[in-house]
């Protein structure tokens, strides 16, 4: 008996061992991972508050804490020039382009989303496996089309061509369609079709089917889509390059990259600050709808 007990105990404590070191394993896993996550923004925080301008001399705990790139940011420091580029419109035209873009497609997803999801219609299954077909080619491949395609609309309508706000949601309009339909479609189908009928029994259309009965429960789905055209729209940089050449019309990511190219030495640390501060608006919509934003992606992704 007494050998038997000698087993069991020396059974349990390496089961023990095991344990514990399964659990240490993953804790210096898991603290690696966040280290490797959160190191660039912590690099960034350092150059914003330190007082060298140079990329090469950069410490991740500043010698000295200083205010003086944000006074340079913003055009509080006397003795530093920013030239005619003006910061605070950057962020306004950025918030104004991906607010609009991201109201808009809301609109237009959701209406086509609902067709392709409640009504038969022929060529419904080709335009949507058409839509997905699109999405398999890189946006690279059509930024000479699209370049060409907007002057030539300028030509015609003024306020749509080159150096346009409008111009640049519109071109966000048609890239943001595809996925979001898919998106949207998906959550609509595991919406019972007994709330459609129930509300054709009452007499009422498609419309107000559509706004009183199936529209409020879209609400997941909906500020998940929201989010991500507002964030993919506010940080996207290629076609707002491409298609504005003022400076008062840049956005913000066009109008750092302008204000720092090839300057790195010269103008990191004011590039740190307004890039810290340009994600403050992103950072507060995944703060406060984190939640909303996986249940809408898990939900409509269950069915198609």
């Amino acid at each position: 008996m007494s050998s038997v007990a000698a087993s069991y105990r020396d059974l349990r404590s390496s089961q023990k061992f095991q344990k514990r070191w399964g659990i240490a394993w993953r804790m210096a896993v898991a603290i690696l991972l966040i280290f490797f996550s959160i190191f660039p923004v912590l690099w960034i925080i350092s150059a914003s508050f330190s007082s060298t301008q140079s990329l090469s001399t950069q410490t991740l705990i500043p010698a000295k804490i200083s205010m003086l790139n944000y006074e340079r940011l913003f055009g509080l420091d006397p003795n530093y020039r920013f030239g005619d580029l003006v910061y605070q419109k950057w962020i306004f035209n950025s918030i104004k382009v991906a607010s609009i873009t991201s109201v808009l497609s809301l609109a237009i997803t959701t209406m086509a989303a609902y067709a392709f999801s409640r009504m038969r219609f022929v060529g419904r299954v080709t335009v949507l496996k058409g839509i997905l077909l699109i999405q398999v080619f890189p946006n690279l491949l059509a930024l000479v089309a699209i370049y060409v395609l907007i002057f030539q609309i300028g030509e015609i309508i003024p306020a749509l061509g080159l150096n346009t706000h409008a111009g640049l949601i519109m071109v966000y309009l048609g890239g943001s369609m595809g996925i979001n339909i898919w998106l949207m479609k998906g959550f609509l189908d595991t919406i019972p079709r007994a709330i459609d009928e129930s509300g054709m029994v009452d007499g009422a259309s498609h419309w107000q089917i559509f706004i009183y009965l199936i529209l409020p429960l879209l609400r997941p789905i909906l500020v998940t889509i929201g989010i991500l055209s507002f964030i993919g729209t506010y940080g996207d940089f290629v076609l707002a390059r491409i298609l504005l050449t003022d400076v008062e019309k840049y956005t913000l990511m066009v109008g750092l990259q302008i204000f720092t190219a090839g300057q790195f030495d010269q103008k990191w640390g004011v590039f740190a600050a307004g890039a810290l501060i340009g994600a403050i608006p992103i950072m507060i919509i995944y703060l406060l709808l984190q939640d909303q934003i996986t249940g809408g992606m898990t939900t409509g992704a269950v069915k198609g």
